[in-house]
Order: C-alpha cells, then structure tokens, then sequence
C-alpha cells in the first residue's frame, strides 16, 4: 500500500520521501519506479513503531529532501493483530496501539509547526474496514480510534492543515494476509459488498493523493471508506 501511494502522490508532482524499516532493495525498487515523474524522491529508513524512530525519520525525510518543510503527511504504518482480547498479551495490545494511534499522533504533533508556519499542510491517515467491524479485536480498537483522532485534529489543526482518513476494506493484492487470519474472511467479504469484488491498491492510492490535492481543500475531518460498500449494514 505504502509504495502505491508513493507512486500515486508522485504522479501528482510531490517529492516523495518513502519510509522502510528493514527492506533496503523493496524501498530503492520503489524510488526506481517514481523516477519516470522526473521529481527527486527518497527513502528513508526508520522505526515508525516508536515515538523517537518516528521524530529521527521524518528529520531524515527533511534533510534527505534538502532541507523542505514537510507539507504532506501519510500515516500508512499499521500492523495487524486479531487475537481475542480475553487472549491478548499486555505487549500486543500496546504494540497494536502505539504503531496504529501513537504514531499518527506523534508524527502529526511534529509536522503542525512546520505546515502551519508554510500557511498549507496536509495529513492523511490510513485506518481500515475493520473500524467497522467488532471481531478484530486491538486492531478494530486501533483503527475506530484513528477515525476518532483524525476528527479531532482536524479541528485542532485548522485552518491550514487539513487531516483526513481513509479507511480500505480488505485489500485484492493482500487477500493471502487474512486468509492467514481467518480463511474465510475473502469469501465472505466479496458476498457481502456491493460492487462484487475486493478494492485495489491503487483505487485507495488515488483516494489518498486527491485528499492532498485542490479537489479537496474543502474537506477536513472526513474518513472515506474505500470498500465497495462492504461497511454498510445488511438486513
């Protein structure tokens, strides 16, 4: 998802700084493939699991994009968990918590500065269809809150920043990733929405880079489920 909407964000003219944690030759696989938008883009390796990881990788961002303000935030960072709470370790619902809330409230607290004095920011966050659901467990915790902070910061962060969310449903490209989880999950997920098939990567990228654009300067505060309508009740 993260390398998607790097692309997407460079089609749209941004100089993109990519964070990757471990995976060195996936990250400069994916600057290679921004090249053709002619933009000068960067990855950078950090911990986005930690509160000084995330404050050391976005100065990295800054300086490896010669010294720019940050004007676009995307939280994608985002483990998943959906261990049974009555189960749950203290360590995963801590861990579950802190890389799906703290950080977007971390690193949104440390580019408000930088976007305000420039009179323009954007930040937008990534919370998921399990918001909607109640059998995920921490990670529906996680992401219901994440929509309950976007709203917030909104306000907080008006009128130059715009925070928005979108949350995807379960992803075409990662349907292995949950059946991993839970094996029927993809079949039931196709059955119950309404367009008959899972999302994209690239139809939540999109979504994304135009909630950074001119298109959306009027929205604020908004989560934007990207589904096929998979979230809406059914009777």
């Amino acid at each position: 998802m993260g390398a998607s909407i790097a692309l997407a964000r460079a089609e749209h003219g941004a100089d993109v700084a990519l964070n990757y944690h471990e995976s060195t030759d996936a990250a400069a696989t994916v600057i290679e493939r921004l090249s053709f938008t002619g933009g000068c883009h960067v990855a950078v390796q950090g911990e986005a699991g930690s509160p000084d990881g995330i404050r050391a990788l976005l100065a990295d961002a800054r300086n490896a994009l010669g010294g720019r303000p940050i004007q676009v935030l995307v939280n994608n960072y985002g483990p998943f968990a959906m261990t049974p709470f009555v189960q749950m370790a203290e360590s995963e619902f801590d861990r579950i918590w802190d890389a799906n809330v703290k950080s977007v409230w971390v690193a949104a607290q440390e580019v408000a500065a930088e976007m305000r004095q420039a009179g323009w920011g954007r930040i937008v966050n990534i919370s998921a269809g399990s918001a909607y659901v109640r059998n995920h467990s921490i990670y529906t915790l996680a992401k219901a809150s994440l929509i309950a902070l976007t709203e917030s910061l909104a306000v907080e962060f008006g009128p130059e920043i715009t925070v928005n969310a979108v949350a995807p449903g379960q992803i075409a490209e990662s349907a292995e990733d949950i059946a991993q989880h839970d094996p029927g999950f993809v079949t039931r997920a196709v059955a119950h929405t309404p367009i008959g098939r899972l999302v994209t990567r690239s139809e939540v990228a999109a979504i994304v880079a135009n909630l950074c654009g001119p298109l959306f300067a009027g929205v604020t505060g908004v989560t934007i489920p990207v589904d096929g309508g998979w979230h809406l009740s059914q009777f």
